[in-house]
């Protein structure tokens, strides 16, 4: 998980994550706001990875967050069933011919700027649930913008659901690491 401080850091981050996931021969989902599609394409793309053959090829899997949320959000509350079955057929989607899989998610920071505290806990709970039952490399990010004061317990539980944090870039001033958790099971 990443806590950024501007969409820059935020980005370069996210074009490591997918580009180490291409160059390894893994398909790469990413979930995100139509604006970071469009950032991550620009970056892909300026270090020269053909986005269009990779998505035709079924290697990277660009989809928007709020279309994804859409499909299993009820009352304002992810259902669990529904989660579950929109990100498993996307997994196995992007499993086919054996491939490893990594996954961006942006959904969760999605429902904190709405304010939404108790949804995205409970989303960030549905995808530890589903990391469990599945293989994949998985990586979120949060805004920093979005951690007021009155969201303490919230954001330390949110913190806690993560096996790892990270800055944006090293040796960064303005980027805060909060903490590092191993993991057998995720590595981001």
């Amino acid at each position: 998980m990443q806590i950024y401080e501007n969409d820059d850091a935020f980005l370069e981050l996210l074009m490591n994550f997918v580009g180490e996931g291409i160059n390894s021969d893994e398909s790469v989902i990413v979930i995100a706001t139509d604006v970071h599609l469009k950032g991550l394409e620009f970056k892909l793309a300026s270090h020269g990875l053909n986005v269009e053959s990779l998505v035709s090829n079924h290697q990277y899997f660009p989809l928007n967050a709020e279309e994804i949320l859409s499909k299993f959000m009820r009352s304002g509350w992810p259902d669990e069933e529904l989660f579950m079955t929109v990100v498993t057929d996307l997994i196995k989607k992007a499993k086919a011919g054996d491939k490893k899989v990594r996954a961006f998610g942006e959904m969760v920071a999605i429902l904190w700027a709405e304010g939404n505290s108790g949804a995205t806990v409970n989303l960030e709970h549905l995808w530890n649930k589903l990391c469990q039952k599945e293989v994949f490399c998985l990586f979120c990010a949060y805004p920093k913008s979005g951690f007021t004061q009155g969201n303490e317990a919230s954001m330390q539980h949110i913190c806690d659901s993560h096996t790892r944090m990270v800055k944006g870039k090293p040796d960064s001033k303005d980027e805060i690491l909060y903490k590092t958790i191993q993991s057998a099971k995720i590595s981001a």
